[in-house]
């Protein structure tokens, strides 16, 4: 039986990041402010250096994302908490952005029905009053009262918001009659109750989490520049006056059903089931909503995992999901502590990717944030919540962990060639996909020599800043940030033009630095074949094409990969791929529509090579009728084989007796 505190649940994470030597030098005490600055803060109210630290970067991994509130309406290092403030003057008043699920985009992804829209999104209708949000959404409001210091310096000063942490971890240990103590062992029931989450159970993952961190130490530089460092204490133990286990054990306060959700137990998590009904819609046609019965993996096997973020709060994510006339995804994440709702049973098939073939072979994971506002940012709990939630998804499924197989919304291909320009976009250019993976067990790192046919995108988050524009309706670029994508150049320079993407933009349209335009973009985790090399330039295959990056020696922003590598078979000038891997026509049953197998406007020529993925046979889950006991829907599978690749910034998929596959030394 799992057990708070003991450690156990943090195996799921199997590479924590542990601290090295001292690195504080006297040159660098300019770098070392905010370091002291917690030293302040804990002497000032009794809290452990190291318990302070520890919450700091489960909130925010010590960053001041430059004053920016997160999408939970949470301010500085300590992620404290006014959303009314935030929300009155933040773009998270946009329920929706262009980025997320929205109306004119056919979620499903199935050519064979009717298209259907999404309903109306729930709208934020402006800042809500103080007393109407919960506490978890107000924790700025309770550390004014214990500090004497007004919101606006909590909210705007490091070192106030230091102080504002530091009091509500001393206020909690006083709540629950400990004194002041020294020794970080003593404080896990504070550090539980400094989420303020009204689930039960999500504050000992939050506080299990922390102690990990205590455990293995961290280091870092901020995003202010500041190098900051956390002692590893690998003998912590949480001591007494724990909170009970995790969420899981019982609903959240949305929750109708005693349903067990299907998660870790080494997470907070509820079930809160998205509606399978029948209504009538606005042209008074029957319909149903908002996903379909299937019994997966026994029907079809789970070859994805689609990470998306919501464009939209917490409340209003839950609420869009409990409507059956929009659409619907298999797990909601929350910013402020990590915590997973689960709305749709993996065996279904949820309706959030836009093809409805991924669709049907994927679980969707929506994480509160903002695909434009990077600095609504996705916190440390979060990551490490979907990252124990992924491993336990994966491990249950048998999904490789790469980037063939944990896919964003935004590598999703269009099923046809109409559908390529609708496709969305996130969790777009500011997710972290190496300290995601890193959480995951399986960083990105170097796995061949120098002369490799195959890389692996990989720039450093941090120090990787490519400049972006139309994060809002200014006409002034986005405001610098790190980045794990990559921009593609037509030339081994950066004065060559972006390279084209001409499904994206059809009739002779431009690639733009545009933040959701993905026609000129490569993504950490993404292999690619390697298609040239000019002093620090490097080229790849890409959508047909040569496609130019910077990747200087010093500071590269690839590394070699070892893989598989498709290519064209003898005597064939270029061959199709297409966003779907369906069977071919004699598979299909009477009373199975047959789907067209329809090329993408991409085309792989003779001499071209991409990376390859999954191999897989043709299939197409047939289920168009409200099906409530799952006997109508239909799998269809055939005898063609295709092969997953890496086509462009999206994966698309060829036909195996179109290629040969090699080795990436061959």
């Amino acid at each position: 039986m799992w057990a708070a505190g003991t450690g156990v649940a943090a195996t799921a994470l199997l590479l924590p990041l542990v601290s090295a030597g001292p690195y504080a030098t006297a040159e660098q005490r300019g770098t070392s402010r905010l370091q002291q600055q917690f030293t302040d803060a804990a002497e000032e109210y009794g809290v452990p250096e190291s318990v302070l630290l520890g919450v700091s970067y489960l909130q925010s991994r010590w960053d001041a994302h430059d004053g920016a509130p997160s999408v939970s309406g949470g301010y500085g290092p300590m992620h404290l908490t006014d959303a009314r403030t935030a929300l009155a003057g933040s773009a998270a008043t946009r329920a929706e952005h262009g980025a997320g699920h929205s109306g004119e985009e056919d979620a499903r992804g199935d050519t064979a029905r009717p298209v259907r829209t999404a309903g109306a999104a729930a709208a934020d209708t402006g800042a809500p009053r103080a007393r109407d949000l919960p506490a978890r959404l107000r924790t700025a409001e309770a550390a004014a009262k214990l500090t004497g210091l007004p919101a606006k310096e909590l909210r705007g000063s490091t070192s106030a918001n230091l102080r504002g942490g530091a009091a509500l971890l001393a206020a909690a240990q006083k709540k629950l009659g400990r004194s002041l103590s020294s020794d970080p062992s003593d404080w896990y029931g504070a550090v539980a109750a400094y989420p303020q989450a009204s689930e039960r159970g999500t504050g000992s993952v939050f506080a299990d989490d922390v102690f990990e961190v205590m455990r293995s130490g961290e280091q870092r530089t901020t995003d202010s520049g500041q190098r900051m460092r956390l002692e590893a204490d690998p003998g912590l133990r949480a001591g007494p006056g724990r909170p009970g286990g995790p969420g899981q054990d019982g609903p959240g306060p949305r929750s109708a059903a005693k349903e067990r959700p299907e998660c870790p137990r080494s997470v907070s998590c509820e079930w809160l089931p998205a509606p399978y009904e029948e209504y009538t819609d606005d042209d008074g046609n029957p319909t149903y909503g908002n996903h379909d019965k299937s019994r997966r993996p026994g029907s079809a096997s789970i070859d994805y995992i689609v990470v998306h973020d919501t464009e939209g709060r917490w409340d209003t994510v839950l609420d869009l999901v409990q409507d059956p006339t929009y659409v619907s995804w298999n797990y909601s994440l929350r910013s402020s502590d990590g915590h997973i709702a689960q709305h749709v049973r993996a065996k279904d098939a949820a309706w959030h990717a836009g093809n409805w073939y991924v669709n049907a072979k994927s679980v969707g994971l929506e994480h509160e944030g903002f695909l434009t506002d990077p600095d609504a940012w996705y916190t440390e709990a979060m990551y490490r919540s979907s990252a124990r939630l992924v491993r336990y998804l994966a491990a249950k499924h048998d999904i490789p962990l790469d980037r063939q197989h944990i896919l964003g919304h935004d590598n999703v291909p269009g099923v046809t060639t109409a559908n390529i320009p609708g496709m969305h976009t996130d969790p777009g250019p500011y997710f972290d996909w190496q300290h995601y993976f890193t959480l995951l067990g399986k960083p990105f790192v170097r796995g061949a020599g120098k002369d490799s046919r195959l890389l692996t995108v990989r720039p450093d988050y941090d120090k990787h800043r490519p400049s972006y524009t139309k994060c809002d309706d200014s006409g002034d670029p986005c405001p610098p940030h790190g980045s794990g994508a990559v921009r593609l150049h037509t030339g081994p320079d950066a004065d060559s033009g972006l390279v084209e993407d001409v499904g994206l933009h059809p009739g002779g349209g431009k690639s733009t630095t545009g933040v959701n335009d993905t026609g000129a973009r490569a993504s950490t985790g993404q292999q690619y074949a390697v298609a040239g090399r000019k002093g620090d330039w490097t080229a790849i295959w890409y959508l047909g094409q040569k496609a130019w990056f910077h990747n200087p020696g010093e500071q590269p922003t690839a590394v070699p990969s070892r893989g598989k590598v498709v290519v064209p078979k003898a005597g064939k000038d270029e061959i199709p791929v297409y966003g779907r891997a369906y069977p071919e026509k004699d598979a299909y049953p009477e009373g199975v529509p047959v789907q067209e197998l329809s090329p993408l406007p991409y085309k792989i020529k003779a001499g071209q090579a991409y990376a390859a993925g999954l191999r897989t046979r043709g299939e197409y889950l047939y289920a168009k009728e409200f099906d409530p006991e799952a006997e109508k829907f239909k799998v269809v599978r055939g005898d063609l084989t295709y092969y997953q690749i890496q086509l462009g910034h999206r994966v698309a998929f060829v036909r195996a007796d179109d290629v040969r596959v090699t080795g990436s030394s061959s």
